[in-house]
């Protein structure tokens, strides 16, 4: 795999890290009634996982440019 397709799978990896995270803490705020700080938690997730898909789509495209379609 090349350095740039690596980079992004791991940038994938750490936004995907990110989401699961403010996904518990969102879970908490429903859970103790604060659905303003739940809805804000759920839309910052939202984003990562929106970042983590774009990342992958990089390491493809990198991945693709060193080694051709097949």
């Amino acid at each position: 795999m090349s350095k740039k397709a690596a980079e992004h799978h791991k940038k994938a990896s750490e936004n995907l890290t990110n989401a699961a995270s403010h996904h518990g803490e969102a879970a908490k705020h429903y859970e103790a009634g604060n659905y303003e700080k739940a809805a804000h938690q759920a839309h910052t997730a939202s984003g990562h996982e929106i970042l983590a898909k774009e990342n992958v789509k990089e390491a493809v495209k990198a991945h693709t440019e060193e080694h051709g379609k097949k």
